[in-house]
């Protein structure tokens, strides 16, 4: 061992290695082992209480300097144009040192009193002690919008990919970055308005080619204002992460655990595992095993990890990238269940009686292994007859066993009628240069409703235990949808000819009987949409308020930790509740847990806007070789301003303007849903069947514009073909009534 520094020498090293300032830092620097290092922590109290040093978590700096990384507000510039910026956090006793900015090309424009977190070096310079280059902005929130650039001689113009937004920006020549004629660029607003009334607007982003296929995610990331960067100090921590041992855990590797997963997965948080129930008293009884991914074992309160994944919330996924929220060497290593790997988890052993009604659980925090990685479409295919390699060995031990579990859980599901909707999954497949190969709909397999059942029992089981544990927790929260939306949905199920009872008290099977009352004929996929689209919006909450749509009085996300903010809550109050171990619920969880709520809420639905205009925008591309054909579909939406329309062969939607209606003026009447033509008495309503022609397909902003053919088979009266066949009679009178509208509606389709 070394001989012990002097207090010089520890000022020195730290003064001279500002990133390696941790106690076990210091020790190794001197080669101090052993009971020593007491002599080590003593010295470094001292110097901390003599005022030399500054303990900031597990690491010491003086406090006369600033530290490798720092919040930094951004002055004006300069004579010269260079920028300067001062700490924000500044604790010596002198005048806080002047920060000169090092910005390279890439990076965004800065103005006066921004703030951002910089990443410092100390230099020797007259006029400035440090120079900090830019990590990110932060706290600042102008104004922003992502378009193309247009080059002018003064500047140019900045024309939205939005499709609700109708005005250009204004850039001056000096704050365009660099930017090319027709790239996409992202700005934000600099002043209120310019010439013609339009807002000024600077550069911050280039973003390249808008054409170019894969920039079409990228499009919507930077429009919702999703982070897809990690910054450094989280990849540190994920990358210093190692695989969990033993421990305190149960050992469950002896389980046959199996994940079933679509089959271009990019992770595997869930395990499953079922056989029937050996206990005489429990006669046709199953016992099913649901195991998650520990993500609180390494994504601990308070950490780096932790604080980028409450920000993000949740994964964001795109047909050609996802925006994980934690870093790959933990979604997709040390977190992902992968085959014959030992895995940290938290498991929930449930049995279940004969008809698959959950008689007990038992929560245990283990270790397990996988026995096979599989996708659904070969366990399927197992089931039906044709097993491969892989799913062969395992038939009769767990494959078999799983689907006799899940056939018991119909019944009970049977028996708690949650909302049966049936709506397509749309897949969109992208070939190697990113581009719209096919888009189709993904059929929906019994191994899908296998692995969404045990889901399902699993997050109801960990919400039932925190319950007991009297643990906080946040809760899935689905409540019942409003009067009002109710009775919309009435009206349209009344004008396609089926009934919706009125009750004082909703229940879910009241739906389920209309759309059993819709289902195999015309009306299908529109009472399946009006449905959904009557449902209120499901969110997260502290108070259990219920889920309506799967009829179940508590509800928790626990099974998909990778991804969601929320189920890493709901681990930790687990590991809390039963004592497991010091990384459960902190204080600030607890304290914070009404925003959190909000907070992922809002991150969720930011997703889903985000996938959805990705969606939209490669439906516009693979479509816009196809301008000028027609197209069958269905109208899915009536607004003062024309119609929307959902294709048949993609489930893309578009819109009819009213002006492409026809000569003739169309009344739009918002309780019956309709547009109504003065002249012809064209009446155009949901769930229509009708042929489009595709008119205009803009792959920047997702829009598809169509005309329209025929209704119902009858071709438009002064459409936009000039077709001539059937008119439709106008009606002889108009009623004030609602009641009377809807009638003539309903009799109307039930003559066709």
């Amino acid at each position: 061992m070394n001989r012990i520094p002097t207090k010089e020498e520890i000022l020195t090293w730290i003064s001279e290695n500002p990133t390696q300032t941790a106690k076990r830092d210091i020790a190794r620097a001197f080669g101090i082992k052993g009971a020593a290092r007491i002599d080590l922590k003593r010295m470094l109290k001292e110097l901390e209480e003599e005022g030399h040093l500054e303990k900031r978590k597990k690491s010491y700096r003086d406090p006369e300097k600033l530290p490798p990384v720092a919040v930094l507000q951004v002055l004006s510039a300069d004579a010269n144009g260079d920028l300067f910026a001062r700490p924000l956090e500044w604790q010596g006793e002198g005048a806080e040192p002047r920060i000169l900015l090092i910005l390279k090309a890439t990076d965004p424009a800065l103005g006066e009193n921004d703030r951002i977190l910089g990443r410092l070096a100390e230099v020797n310079a007259d006029d400035h002690a440090y120079e900090a280059r830019l990590i990110r902005r932060i706290g600042s929130n102008p104004h922003r919008i992502l378009g193309v650039f247009r080059k002018s001689h003064d500047g140019g113009r900045i024309i939205p990919i939005d499709k609700g937004a109708d005005k250009e920006w204004v850039v001056a020549g000096k704050a365009t970055e660099g930017a090319k004629d027709g790239e996409l660029v992202e700005a934000e607003q600099s002043g209120p308005k310019g010439r013609m009334g339009l807002p000024l607007a600077r550069i911050i982003n280039r973003l390249g080619d808008p054409s170019a296929p894969k920039a079409v995610s990228l499009i919507a990331i930077h429009q919702h204002g999703i982070p897809d960067d990690f910054p450094d100090a989280v990849i540190l921590e994920a990358d210093l992460e190692k695989p969990a041992e033993l421990g305190d855990r149960e050992d469950l590797r002896s389980l046959p655990l199996v994940t079933i997963d679509p089959a271009d997965a990019r992770d595997h948080d869930d395990a499953v595992l079922a056989y029937a129930d050996d206990n005489p008293k429990n006669e046709g009884g199953h016992v099913v095993w649901v195991a998650i991914a520990d993500v609180a074992h390494y994504v601990t309160p308070g950490s780096e990890l932790d604080r980028e994944a409450r920000k993000r919330g949740n994964s964001t996924y795109f047909p050609d990238r996802v925006v994980p929220m934690l870093p790959d060497r933990l979604s997709g290593d040390l977190c992902s269940l992968h085959e014959g790997v030992p895995r940290a988890c938290l498991a929930v052993r449930m049995v279940l009686d004969s008809k698959g009604n959950k008689i007990s659980h038992r929560f245990t925090r283990g270790l397990m292994k996988s026995v096979a990685t599989l996708n659904y479409v070969e366990v399927q295919a197992a089931r039906d007859g044709a097993p491969n390699d892989k799913t062969a060995p395992i038939m009769e031990e767990v494959i078999n066993p799983l689907y006799e579990a899940y056939e018991a859980t119909t019944k009970a599901r049977a028996a708690r009628q949650p909302l049966d909707l049936d709506l397509p999954e749309r897949k969109i497949v992208l070939d190697d240069d990113g581009i719209v190969k096919s888009v189709s709909f993904i059929e929906r397999l019994d191994a899908h409703r296998l692995i969404e059942e045990f889901m399902i029992l699993a997050n109801v089981a960990a919400a039932e235990e925190l319950i007991r544990l009297q643990r906080p927790l946040l809760f899935r929260v689905h409540e019942e949808p409003s009067p009002e939306k109710m009775e919309a949905l009435r009206e349209v199920a009344q004008a396609s000819g089926f009934t919706l009872a009125k009750g004082q008290v909703l229940h879910t099977q009241q739906l389920n009987r209309l759309l059993g009352q819709a289902e195999g004929t015309e009306f299908d996929e529109l009472i399946n949409i009006s449905t959904l689209r009557s449902m209120t919006q499901a969110y997260y909450n502290p108070e259990n308020f219920g889920h309506f749509g799967l009829a179940l009085k508590s509800y928790a996300h626990f099974t998909s930790p990778i991804r969601r903010y929320s189920d890493l809550i709901v681990h930790r109050a687990l590991i809390s509740g039963h004592g497991w171990g010091k990384d459960g619920l902190s204080p600030y969880d607890i304290e914070n847990l009404h925003e959190t709520a909000t907070h992922i809420s809002e991150t969720e639905r930011r997703s889903m806007a985000a996938e959805r205009d990705t969606t939209d925008r490669y439906l516009a591309a693979y479509l816009s070789e196809r301008v000028g054909n027609e197209f069958p579909g269905r109208i899915s939406g009536i607004a003062r301003f024309g119609a929307f329309v959902k294709l048949d062969e993609t489930g893309a939607d578009g819109l009819i303007p009213i002006r492409s209606l026809g000569r003739e003026y169309f009344h739009y009447d918002s309780d019956a849903n309709t547009l109504k033509g003065s002249d012809t008495g064209l009446t155009i309503g949901l769930g229509q069947r009708v042929t489009v022609r595709l008119a205009e397909s803009v792959p920047i902003t997702g829009g598809l514009m169509l005309e329209l053919i025929s209704v119902e088979g009858s071709a438009v009266p002064g459409g936009p073909s000039r077709a001539r066949g059937k008119v439709i009679p106008r009606a002889a009178n108009r009623s004030r009534k609602k009641s009377a509208k809807v009638k003539r509606k309903v009799e109307r389709k039930r003559q066709r």
